[in-house]
């Protein structure tokens, strides 16, 4: 048995040698994972605009229809479009442009111009937007707005290459406006939604550390993306899915 002493005391001196930092990466599911309002290095060279993670395929023409309730305001109807344009962000990544339609009544309340990538491990980034609200067809306001690269806003990853439950990550950071943040809670959990009933979908916790109170669990199935998102703090709401159209 002296080989197998030997053995395990060259192991325990090589963890020991590691230091805690590295032995704390190897156990943290969040390890690499963009976190608070530390800078994203991005090699653009290593991004793609051909959105295929299982969990939010942005394939060009694919279609979401959702309808959204909240804390008794009139319902609005959600519509996200992934279309055929592109953008080089400021960082240098070329990204897929994505179209969000918020309407109530049939008028248009929001609509905002999403920026995706994905990276060669899989992961969605979250480039930034161009959000504008409206008032009796007229802009109000494009607070919120940004470009990961300009003026301290940063990338953030929206969905994981290889989702596992414990993974915390920055979803976006622009200071004072954009600074969500997500947690993956499960991934098989079930869900009802308009479109059908999902027994295995990824459950996600958000958090928005400007609304401090708010909090949503998020429910996505593969191949199709959200499906349906309640609000758990904050006030009550709902978005379900109602329609999906894939796209090619």
């Amino acid at each position: 048995m002296k080989w197998l002493i030997t053995v395990m005391s060259s192991l325990a001196l090589l963890i020991a040698g590691c230091g805690n930092d590295d032995v704390r990466d190897v156990a943290d599911p969040s390890a690499g994972l963009p976190q608070g309002s530390e800078p994203a290095e991005l090699d653009p060279a290593e991004f793609t605009t051909e959105v295929d993670n299982p969990y939010m395929p942005l394939a060009v023409g694919s279609r979401w229809v959702y309808a959204e309730t909240a804390d008794g305001e009139p319902d609005q109807r959600v519509v996200v479009e992934v279309t055929d344009k592109t953008k080089t962000i400021a960082n240098g990544v070329k990204a897929v442009f994505v179209r969000d339609t918020v309407t109530e009544g049939g008028e248009a309340v929001e609509i905002t111009d999403d920026w995706f990538a994905q990276d060669a491990e899989g992961n969605v980034w979250y480039l930034g937007e161009d959000t504008a609200e409206y008032e009796n067809g007229k802009v109000t306001t494009r607070a919120g707005s940004f470009e990961a690269g300009v003026g301290g806003a940063e990338a953030g990853i929206v969905m994981p290459g290889n989702p596992q439950v414990g993974m915390a990550y920055r979803q976006e950071y622009y200071e004072g406006e954009a600074e969500d943040h997500a947690e993956v809670l499960s991934l098989d959990e079930k869900a009802q939604a308009p479109t059908g009933y999902y027994p295995e979908t990824l459950m996600t916790k958000d958090l928005v550390p400007t609304e401090p109170r708010v909090s949503e669990h998020k429910f996505y199935a593969k191949g199709v993306g959200l499906v349906l998102a309640i609000k758990t703090s904050g006030g009550e709401g709902r978005e379900e899915l109602v329609s999906f159209t894939p796209g090619k």
